[in-house]
């Protein structure tokens, strides 16, 4: 008889997408509202995005459990901050705290691959990517999540002048304007939510510039 092991894992892949794209003047972040589990929809109407700052905004996939363990924290952390400083903190400060955050827990790492996004000391777009241990890296544009490996191709195409790919390296923002911008993150929307189960349902964009914040929101496939 062969023997039979339980196989338990304190982690789960929820799925869905998270884009951010920087600007010369603002920043826009996007995430799907899809929550799954395997083959199976948990909820269609759950928000991967939350505004840690006036300036700063995260957008998180992953297991969504974690991320909420993780926001918990670094709005804790921000309160602290905000007593001692007497200001709220900037995006690239920002940054450098949820890299800690993670590191600090690498060992038993917290399962959420979170893309920041907002608006840095000049005014200019701001978007950190990282991985799941706090490895971070400021960049023009970037994409996390189950649907990542088919938008950031489709981006370093159509984003040429802030690209890793190419030498010499530009500046990290995009040469788009605003509204360009929120209709390249809705076409890639558009076109992973196609070939991905984990996308899909509606996409919350978040865009944050001079004026403050505001958010659009779009239907995507329900199937």
């Amino acid at each position: 008889m062969t023997k039979q092991q339980a196989n338990w894992s304190p982690y789960d892949n929820n799925g869905g997408t998270c884009v951010a794209v920087a600007g010369a003047d603002y920043c826009v972040i996007a995430a799907d509202t899809r929550m799954s589990t395997g083959y199976n929809i948990l909820t269609r109407d759950y928000s991967k995005i939350i505004k840690l700052a006036d300036k700063c905004v995260l957008a998180s996939s992953g297991f969504q459990a974690d991320v909420g363990a993780l926001q918990k924290v670094l709005a804790a952390r921000h309160l602290i901050y905000q007593h001692q400083h007497n200001k709220q903190m900037s995006c690239p400060a920002m940054g450098q705290l949820l890299s800690n955050t993670l590191y600090y827990k690498r060992f038993f790492p917290y399962y959420a691959f979170n893309v920041l996004g907002g608006l840095d000391n000049e005014g200019k777009g701001c978007v950190f990517t990282y991985d799941a241990v706090g490895s971070y890296e400021r960049v023009g544009y970037s994409s996390q999540g189950s649907g990542s490996t088919l938008i950031m191709p489709f981006l370093d195409n159509q984003l040429k002048s802030p690209s890793p790919l190419l030498l010499p390296a530009k500046d990290a923002v995009t040469p788009l304007s605003e509204s360009e911008a929120i209709d390249l993150v809705k076409t890639c929307f558009a076109s992973a939510t196609e070939r991905d189960i984990y996308t899909g349902d509606k996409l919350e964009i978040v865009i944050l510039n001079a004026d403050g914040v505001r958010r659009e929101e779009m239907d995507l496939r329900r199937d």
